[in-house]
């Protein structure tokens, strides 16, 4: 039973038909089969049971009629409000959150993924451990003479220490444990991504389902995982796309947003999202056949601020342009994106026109200069050799001119480091 409160007045989430077709998609793509919905219009949300009490007393004999075994919120509950609900309803209740959660640890496969998921789930649920040990009181002492006490023996007796405390004890422990992990993961795909300063690199970043992994098969033959479902990719691949003419750029696909992705979830995924974080261009990939890409390109911005990406150059991609029927959608799609490109990964129409694109991109990054400096100068021939390409050398007595394709903004780094620009 998929459940949302829309604030009265004008509402930016959900999408313009159904408020709750991401919720009904993710319950999906979990797993779940749903059997109803329900939206409750309030001006601000109940403290106690977030839709209100006579409204909870409808859902529960709604899930009774329908037979749900389970209530998923599209918003973020506490624990209060979730135990509430639970009591009325007689059934377990999820918010969006929890939900998000668990299909990222269904599609989790690689070490450093399950690490990331595990420590958003604990972050999630450490504040909303319960007292699940009432049976068990007090375990370590328990006040001098009980029963419980007498068990503990000679020098346990004390005020004794509740299980629910063992349990944030320990769950903290596992939380830096996994950010230690998590922390040295990070500092290496840093690295591994800081070395490739010799390649134009480009990532894909957009709305889950918007065919970033179709279109990183269709460009690099990559062979990603393509399934119409929500984060079909959760783990960074990154392949070399040949772009033609002798230039090749390195080109990562990443995992999809959604609306209001937990912001644990991208603090912990923030590991996998390097390659958009330190990449030269990002590729927008906008659902236009999607009736909701509105809002979707909205969610997609927010994360990326989040992320601190804003300010790296980016092309607006339109994909699925052979499905989006609706022209007056996809007019107000191009009114927004200025001059961006429409393609179909699927078909491949347009896809000449997207690296002509990056070409131009790089052409404008990089440029062809002769460089003349000293044939002793090994420092300045180790910076060149690493930050761009040496094409040719040419020595003349202690003089050693350079043919080098060099980024335009370490142009003035090279002459620091004694190198004459000789022509460009």
């Amino acid at each position: 039973m998929l459940v949302g409160l829309l604030a009265r007045g004008p509402h930016e989430g959900g999408t313009k038909y159904d408020p709750l077709a991401e919720l009904a998609a993710l319950s999906e793509a979990a797993g779940a089969v749903v059997v109803g919905r329900t939206l409750q219009k309030r001006s601000r949300p109940c403290p106690g049971t977030y839709i209100g009490s006579g409204k909870v007393l409808e859902l529960a004999e709604y899930v009774r009629q329908k037979d749900a075994d389970i209530i998923v919120f599209d918003n973020e509950l506490t624990p209060s409000q979730i135990r509430e609900i639970e009591k009325i309803c007689a059934r377990r209740v999820i918010d969006r959150t929890e939900l998000i959660l668990d299909i990222f640890a269904s599609r989790a496969r690689t070490h450093q993924a399950r690490l990331q998921v595990e420590l958003a789930q604990l972050e999630y649920t450490a504040p909303r451990l319960r007292g699940m040990w009432t049976h068990l009181e007090r375990i370590a002492g328990a006040g001098g003479g009980t029963a419980a006490g007498a068990v503990g023996g000679i020098g346990t007796r004390g005020p004794g220490e509740r299980q629910i405390e063992i349990d944030r004890r320990i769950v903290q422990k596992r939380v830096s444990f996994l950010r230690g992990q998590i922390a040295h993961i990070d500092r290496r795909r840093v690295r591994e991504v800081k070395s490739r300063g010799d390649y134009f690199t480009v990532s894909l970043v957009g709305y889950t389902n918007a065919g970033k992994s179709t279109l990183m098969n269709a460009l690099t033959d990559a062979r990603t995982v393509v399934a119409d479902k929500l984060f079909a990719t959760l783990d960074t691949k990154t392949r070399r796309w040949d772009l033609g003419g002798g230039q090749v750029a390195l080109l990562s696909d990443t995992v999809g947003f959604v609306r209001e992705l937990p912001h644990k979830l991208v603090a912990s995924f923030r590991a996998t999202l390097e390659e958009a974080i330190h990449s030269d261009l990002l590729l927008h990939v906008v659902d236009a056949a999607s009736h909701d890409a509105e809002s979707q390109i909205t969610a997609v911005e927010s994360v990326l601020a989040e992320l601190g990406c804003q300010d790296i150059p980016r092309i607006n991609v339109l994909n699925k342009i052979d499905l989006a029927g609706e022209e007056s959608a996809l007019h107000l799609l191009r009114l927004r994106l200025e001059s961006a490109v429409e393609i179909s990964a699927h078909t491949g129409a347009g896809l000449d026109h997207l690296g002509e694109r990056i070409l131009t991109m790089m052409r404008h990054r990089y440029v062809r200069v002769t460089v003349q400096t000293e044939a002793a100068n090994g420092r300045l021939i180790a910076y060149i050799s690493k930050q761009g390409h040496i094409l040719g050398r040419e020595y003349d007595s202690d003089l050693l001119r350079l043919d080098c394709r060099l980024p335009t903004p370490e142009l003035p780094r090279v002459v620091q480091m004694g190198g004459q620009v000789v022509s460009e």
